[in-house]
């Protein structure tokens, strides 16, 4: 790397930049950077001159950040959020590596966490820290190596391994369908619908899987985990797209009962997700290599 110097300002420079963009003031950058005001002017007024343009704009001694200041300020944020991560990385990381891996809590919990015993026994030297996240955020300002992700597997800047397709069922308290399942789906539009909110789309698209078209929003409660959405659905609150493998055992028991018809496939599948810039990461590589063996599909979910 023969980066110029006048394109690598110094940390402390930066610090101030991102500061003044996020928090307004050169007041409140200085009580966060335990600097004075003026320091923090002299800190900006040197990248500038390193820069050669202006960042800011002065008046009544108010700073205030040019729209082109913004965007960078908002780049140097994820630079200096990777630089931390990295750091805290080196610090933390135990001699055999370490693999950070955000997972969806109830796929992950119910499908990947009863398989982590055999990583373990396989590769002891690597420590795997996990943590929950629902929908999908930028690998550049999260110290993820790697993520399980539901959807099209079309996430900028990554690669992607395919772990296994879902099929969803929707599913009501015995107590709403006194009746028995009804013989036409549309008459599920007249029961309350329960919706997770990851899924925005998933009862639109199962309508369409049974012929019927959707011309409006379908109404209902929306759920943030599947673990809500089945407490509601036990309670009979409504009717929940589930799937499959999620109510077996509540379907067995009788708590729950099919509203209609069997599973059908449904849009999008589980995926482990990468950025391509840890695609070398040797903790990612064998946990990797490792995961392909998991993921053909007549590996059935654990029960």
């Amino acid at each position: 790397m023969n980066t110029p110097r006048r394109l690598l300002p110094s940390i402390a420079s930066l610090r101030a930049l991102e500061a003044l963009d996020r928090l307004g003031s050169a007041s409140a950058v200085a009580e966060e950077l335990a600097l004075t005001q003026g320091a923090v002017s002299r800190q900006i007024q040197a990248l500038e001159a390193q820069m050669g343009v202006d960042l800011v704009q002065r008046s009544r001694k108010r700073l205030t950040l040019t729209p082109e200041a913004q965007d960078y300020a908002a780049e140097i944020r994820q630079a200096l959020n990777r630089l931390a991560n990295a750091a805290l990385r080196l610090q933390a990381a135990p001699v055999g590596g370490t693999l950070n891996l955000a997972i969806l809590p109830t796929f992950g919990m119910r499908w990947l966490v009863p398989r982590l015993p055999e990583f373990a026994r396989l590769h002891p030297e690597v420590t795997v820290n996990m943590s929950t996240r629902l929908v999908p955020f930028n690998f550049a300002s999260e110290p993820f190596d790697a993520a399980l992700h539901f959807g099209s597997g079309d996430w900028p800047g990554t690669s992607r391994m395919l772990l296994r397709h879902e099929s969803v069922l929707p599913v009501a308290a015995p107590s709403l369908l006194p009746a028995g399942p009804p013989a036409d789906p549309r008459a599920l539009l007249k029961l309350p619908l329960l919706h997770i909110q990851t899924r925005p789309r998933a009862w639109a698209d199962w309508f369409a899987a049974q012929g019927v078209a959707i011309d409006r929003p379908v109404p209902g409660t929306i759920h943030d985990q599947f673990s809500t959405i089945t407490q509601a659905a036990l309670h009979g609150l409504g009717v929940a797209l589930m799937p499959d493998y999620l109510v077996e055992q509540d379907i067995a028991t009788g708590r729950l009962m099919p509203a209609y018809g069997t599973p059908v496939e449904a849009t999008g599948a589980y995926y482990l997700i990468w950025p391509l810039d840890h695609a070398r990461n040797p903790s990612l590589t064998a946990f990797r290599d490792w995961l392909a063996t998991k993921a053909q599909p007549e590996d059935p979910l654990p029960r």
